[in-house]
């Protein structure tokens, strides 16, 4: 993977999402996938297995376990359906560019965070939006 991603970081910007660097990814969002999905199943087996526990404190671990690894669940959903946005976006040609500005956002980006919508530039745009506005609701 890392030689994949040293030549992909090699290439001029005018190969910019060629067949090869959206193969790369494609193959990158599906593999994460298919490790999201057996985790979040590993998870449901694990609390349907759980039996009811007498005592009190044992019975309260794993509520508060159980707590955490529902949040967790809800968290790794929301990012499978990114990495299906983001697999929707190359089969229609759009992935690798910003949602906002239509500019590319880039191979080191990318490889980061595969599953991005917004360049750089409109990401620290939106982070300060809603930073201005929590700030702006809680005064």
């Amino acid at each position: 993977m890392k030689e994949w991603e040293a030549k992909l970081l090699a290439m001029p910007a005018s190969d910019y999402m060629n067949d090869e660097q959206l193969a790369f990814f494609r193959q990158r969002l599906l593999a994460e996938r298919e490790e999201l999905e057996a985790h979040l199943k590993e998870m449901k087996t694990a609390i349907a297995s759980h039996e009811r526990d007498s005592d009190e404190a044992d019975q309260a671990s794993f509520e508060e376990e159980l707590r955490l690894a529902l949040r967790q669940a809800n968290r790794e959903s929301r990012l499978v359906n990114n990495i299906d946005a983001a697999l929707k976006r190359i089969e229609n040609g759009d992935y690798g560019y910003c949602e906002e500005t239509g500019e590319p956002i880039g191979i080191p980006r990318l490889m980061f965070r595969p599953t991005a919508r917004l360049c750089i530039e409109a990401k620290e745009r939106q982070e300060r939006k809603e930073h201005h506005y929590r700030k702006a609701r809680w005064e």
